[in-house]
């Protein structure tokens, strides 16, 4: 490239970068292809980067610069193979230059990219409503039957509906499936559905939050005229837009697809053996596990997809539709429950456990690997937030996960080998054996720096004991400020601080000088962490209330604005440390009230149902004979 064209591209973009749409319109009247000219390295004309800039205005007056003899020229394309409406249906503010290109150009329309997408699904791809609606009508003008195949379907063999649900533009999917139903049963280059691919991704769910929730119900998500609305309400409404639309979208797939009824046999590869006596696997066993292992994959079904991802909203759909849905299976002999349990989704676990006829249909299964639920417990799949947690807490679920599916087994599951001749109990204790130095290590260091804080909190409180504000009188030995109101208040504070530190102390060097079994992690010894933390940040509160009565009974003047501007120097400390630690253990206070509320209502109901009449004595009517 020579100089002059060197210097034209560098002026063009950086004009179009800065959009001095006057200059652009200036040099491309100068130069001999006007805004045609290639501005990028890989092919981009003018019109291309000014679509992408979203330059409606601009765009249309560089159309007009074409002469309409030399309309073909505006199907170039660049190095990608996209074309100037290619660009058009990545954002919804050049509708109207899209329907000059097409008046000028009409067969822009059926042009492909290197990829085999044309602008209809280029628009799919990206999300983008109004012009994919734009699209949609010009080419179902015009198309109609096989000829439609083209604009649907990727070289790869996804289709639009495919990439639409990939977007997370549910409206889009939903208008897709109801006006091209073919589309629901195609399957991808990885033999997915539209609804396979959908039960991988967790749905926008309604927000919890009260004040919020009362909010979004009052919102209307079909509003097109958003421009009035703050940004956290567009937020919300957009949100409320994608979980109606989610949620018809679901409803539509599961009646309509219809791979929900393949499943694997239920005639295990693979037997269990009920004692660790006896022979072991032979050669040839360990070949033939091997050799399955390593077999080729098929995608599970939707429900089984949704149960691995969590979409809980896929779940319970299918299961309401087809309840036999529930006896599927993937390719390694897994049920809904062994899936739910390796993946840790308990809502989809408590949802099947509480369905009685489920429960006892699926609790005995085993898997091609022989393994139990039991043994799913110890088999869970890696989770990147868990390691967020802290190994404790991850310990912790593991061993009340443990229980709980032991809760709904039969004694004899719990006895059961797998293939690997192990015991549900063993591989939850071999596969959590690193785990538990993880554990011991950072709960052993994390009670050691809370036992150094908490003993410099009770040495300042026990010496705040012996330093009182204001004195003691010399005569009576009593403290000057004895009377007044706050004085008590301080006392009461500092003595609570100080004991809350040394209860602390006592709890973390307990932590300290623990043993470390599996059951201890269940619940002791996160107990004794939590508790111990609480009263350490208890204590650190009542020193900033004993420091904040200090400063009052020493310095306060009598004057009322003084006073105020003192009280809120002084409690200012507290109020921080209230909202900054109540959201890291607001879960944790939340869910000990709903588990005391449960308790206490299931006493009061357990006290309202009537007794059997064998706990009667006497010779009523209700007596035992």
């Amino acid at each position: 490239m020579d100089k002059e064209n060197v210097k034209i591209n560098s002026d063009l973009y950086e004009a179009l970068m800065k959009k001095d749409d006057e200059k652009v319109l200036d040099i491309c009247a100068s130069i001999n292809k006007g805004p045609l000219h290639t501005v990028t390295i890989h092919g981009d004309t003018v019109i291309h980067i000014a679509v992408y800039h979203k330059k409606n205005d601009l765009v249309r007056a560089l159309l007009n610069m074409v002469p309409m003899c030399e309309s073909h020229k505006l199907t170039w394309q660049n190095s990608s193979g996209s074309t100037i409406l290619h660009e058009t249906a990545t954002n919804n503010r050049t509708v109207d230059a899209a329907a000059e290109m097409l008046r000028r150009a009409p067969m822009l329309l059926g042009m492909s990219n290197r990829q085999g997408e044309t602008p209809l699904f280029y628009a799919a791809r990206h999300g983008k409503t109004k012009i994919f609606k734009f699209l949609h009508d010009q080419v179902t003008k015009t198309n109609q039957g096989p000829d439609l195949k083209t604009f649907l379907l990727r070289d790869d063999r996804s289709t639009i509906l495919h990439l639409a649900i990939l977007s997370k533009n549910y409206w889009m999917s939903h208008e897709l499936a109801v006006k091209h139903k073919h589309l629901i049963d195609e399957k991808d280059e990885d033999e997915m559905t539209p609804l396979q691919l959908l039960s991988c991704r967790q749905l926008e769910s309604p927000p919890t939050n009260f004040l919020v929730s009362i909010i979004y119900k009052a919102l209307d998500p079909n509003l097109e005229d958003t421009s009035w609305m703050l940004s956290p309400l567009k937020k919300l409404r957009k949100r409320k837009f994608r979980c109606e639309w989610a949620t018809k979208l679901i409803k539509l797939l599961v009646k309509e697809d219809t791979s929900w009824e393949d499943t694997e046999s239920r005639l295990a590869k693979l037997t269990s053996k009920f004692h660790q006596y006896g022979k072991t696997p032979s050669a040839t066993q360990q070949e033939e596990i091997a050799t399955y292992e390593s077999a080729a994959r098929l995608p599970d079904t939707p429900l089984l997809l949704a149960t691995k991802h969590g979409c809980t909203q896929i779940v319970d759909e299918i299961l309401t539709v087809y309840p036999q849905a529930i006896e599927h299976i993937d390719q390694d002999g897994r049920n809904i429950l062994h899936v739910a349990i390796m993946n840790r989704n308990h809502e989809v676990f408590d949802y099947i456990v509480g369905k009685r006829y489920a429960r006892e249909r699926l609790r005995g299964k085993i898997d091609n690997d022989a393994n139990t639920l039991l043994h799913m417990v110890g088999e869970e799949v890696a989770d990147i937030d868990k390691e967020l947690k802290g190994p404790a807490y991850v310990l912790q679920d593991n061993m009340r996960m443990f229980k709980k599916v032991m809760t709904i087994c039969t004694t004899l599951d719990q006895m059961k080998l797998n293939s690997r001749s192990k015991t549900a109990e063993q591989v939850l204790y071999e596969n959590n054996d690193k785990r538990r130095s993880e554990a011991k290590e950072w709960m052993t260091e994390s009670a050691k720096n809370y036992t150094v804080v908490a003993v410099l909190i009770a040495t300042v409180a026990f010496a705040a004991a012996y330093t009182v504000p204001g004195g003691n009188d010399p005569k009576t030995g009593q403290p000057v400020l004895k009377e007044k109101p706050l004085f008590f208040f301080f006392t009461v504070a500092d003595a609570m601080s100080l004991s809350a530190a040394l209860t602390s102390v006592i709890m973390h060097l307990n932590i300290i000088t623990s043993s470390y079994r599996f059951k201890d992690f269940e619940k002791s010894l996160v107990r004794k962490l939590n508790a111990g933390l609480a009263m350490l940040m208890f204590s650190v509160a009542m020193l900033m209330m004993t420091f904040a009565a200090t400063l009052i009974l020493t310095i306060s003047s009598g004057r009322e604005w003084t006073d105020i501007t003192l009280y809120a120097v002084s409690f200012f400390p507290v109020i921080v440390f209230m909202f900054m630690y109540f959201p890291v253990n607001k879960i944790q206070f939340w869910r000990a009230y709903s588990k005391f509320k449960q308790m206490v209502e299931d006493k009061f109901s357990f006290m309202e149902k009537p007794k059997p009449a064998v706990w009667y004595s006497g010779r009523g009517p209700t007596s035992m004979i």
